[in-house]
């Protein structure tokens, strides 16, 4: 039989760890990954560590983050290969350096996507003003190139977030040819060029995994909706239960 080298690519924020608040009953928790100041802000559970030792056994496991490089050099799990970060729009070498080719595509796509972003910024804290929600939107920025805008509640009550979406962000999309689409997935909401997905950097460094490895087989974890394309495009998809793309596909069942 032929021998297939595997590689999973995996999401790290509520797949592989997550919030103290988000471990609910959970026992032998241990920090998973932490803040600027080094104290811990996630947290993984004895049966998320005993995957993520499962699939290290017999596969490499590929970060497939929406993280910025900062934040991905304080998770205090080892990866040894590629890895896909700001939602895909910086891929890192094996060794951790920049994939310059990737990056010269993406900031060339990011930048013309900015003004876009820009103006639904300016919509977005002239709404916060007039109604007094206390959240703004920030602009995404890493290796100097803006990738996306990402708003959150800063009581964490995330329902407070779905006015914007709905009297703010989805006109802004519904007047027309703009070339973006919106995430969303608890106190989360992320408004992202098209041009920016996982699934594009995770089809880029699959293509060079063949390239060096010849035959290979694929596998995607994730947790949400915006992991669903990226997931897609592997071999295989492991879906996490109790997570929102637990309840939009196995939850159909």
């Amino acid at each position: 039989m032929k021998k297939f080298q595997k590689f999973l690519f995996a999401d790290l924020d509520d797949t592989l760890f997550q919030s103290l608040e988000k471990c609910g009953a959970c026992d032998a928790l241990e920090p998973a990954a932490f803040l600027k100041d080094g104290s811990p802000i996630s947290y993984s559970t004895a049966a998320q560590r005993a995957f993520f030792a499962f699939a290290q056994d017999g596969m490499t496991v590929i970060p497939a983050t929406a993280r910025n490089l900062n934040a991905y050099q304080r998770v205090g799990l080892s990866f040894a290969s590629y890895a896909v970060l700001d939602y895909g729009g910086i891929v890192l070498n094996p060794g951790g350096s920049v994939d310059q080719p990737w990056l010269a595509r993406m900031q060339q796509a990011m930048h013309a996507s900015l003004p876009g972003l820009q103006e639904l910024a300016a919509l977005i804290d002239a709404w916060a003003g007039r109604t007094g929600f206390g959240g703004r939107a920030r602009l995404i920025e890493d290796f100097a190139t803006p990738f996306y805008l990402v708003v959150k509640d800063p009581e964490k009550i995330a329902a407070r977030l779905e006015p914007i979406e709905r009297e703010v962000v989805q006109p802004w999309l519904d007047a027309g040819g703009r070339d973006y689409f919106i995430h969303r997935n608890g106190n989360n909401l992320a408004i992202l060029p098209s041009a920016l997905n996982k699934s594009h950097a995770v089809a880029y460094v699959t293509e060079r995994l063949r390239q060096e490895h010849g035959d290979i087989i694929t596998f995607g974890i994730g947790d949400s909706r915006s992991d669903a394309r990226f997931m897609a495009a592997c071999d295989y998809a492991i879906v996490p239960s109790r997570t929102q793309l637990a309840g939009l596909t196995l939850g159909m069942l």
